[in-house]
């Protein structure tokens, strides 16, 4: 195969993977707590044994990167709605071991456990919070208290290096080995609102557009490779 479709294979490959990036995005835009991906293509070196074969240079979808850039807050007037004021993440007890998240979008067991929607406990300063009957308050600081009795506060963690987290899910992330996390109790939670979604969704829109006007022009250009290719081999063995 000619190094010219090598290349257009590579790059329809980066394409395919650009459209299912900003799809996800477009579809997570109303998600709150959702954070945006970015990627970028880079060359891909072939051995030499390849290079011999087929003369092309590729390319390949470089690592994602999320966008960890704040979205807006909205008010919502419930209260287990929270939102962090700054950096960090709430920390989440999955079956997987610790997830962080932006998301704060809260709910109660029946037995008084602060959850996700899901069912994952929220991750306090002495555990996952358990509360008491009673109506409760959550101050500036965040702290939970109902009546008199001071519950505790949800963990926010920050990170040495948050553009390494790893995406789990949509919302979530998790801390691979060298990236340490730590509780900031400085950091302050605002009850009743939710951060929104930092996706642009008409820049999202436009870039899908492009991408697939990309994924278009790659599949015409293998296809006219591949005519002349079949039209060269019908004239030359013809006339052979």
């Amino acid at each position: 195969m000619p190094g010219g479709i090598y290349s257009a294979l590579s790059g329809l490959q980066i394409q395919t993977s650009r459209i299912d990036r900003l799809a996800a995005d477009i579809a997570n835009s109303a998600t709150s707590g959702y954070r945006g991906a970015r990627s970028a293509a880079e060359v891909a070196e072939r051995d030499s044994f390849a290079g011999t074969l087929a003369s092309a240079v590729d390319v390949a979808s470089a690592p994602s990167q999320s966008d960890f850039r704040a979205g807006e807050l909205a008010t919502t007037g419930r209260t287990l709605d929270l939102a962090i004021d700054g950096q960090g993440f709430f920390s989440i007890d999955t079956p997987n071991g610790v997830r962080y998240t932006r998301d704060g979008h809260f709910t109660l067991r029946t037995d008084g456990t602060v959850t996700t929607s899901d069912d994952c406990p929220l991750i306090g300063d002495g555990g996952p919070i358990r509360l008491p009957p009673g109506d409760l308050d959550v101050s500036a600081d965040g702290t939970f208290r109902v009546g008199r009795t001071t519950i505790g506060r949800p963990v926010v963690t920050t990170f040495n290096d948050p553009g390494r987290l790893i995406r789990s899910n949509g919302v979530r992330f998790m801390a691979p080995d060298g990236v340490v996390g730590t509780p900031d109790d400085q950091i302050g939670i605002h009850s009743g609102m939710l951060e929104q979604s930092n996706v642009q969704l008409q820049e999202r829109i436009a870039q899908l557009a492009q991408a697939s006007r990309g994924f278009e022009a790659l599949t015409r250009g293998i296809s006219v490779l591949s005519n002349e290719i079949d039209g060269r081999a019908i004239t030359e063995l013809g006339r052979r």
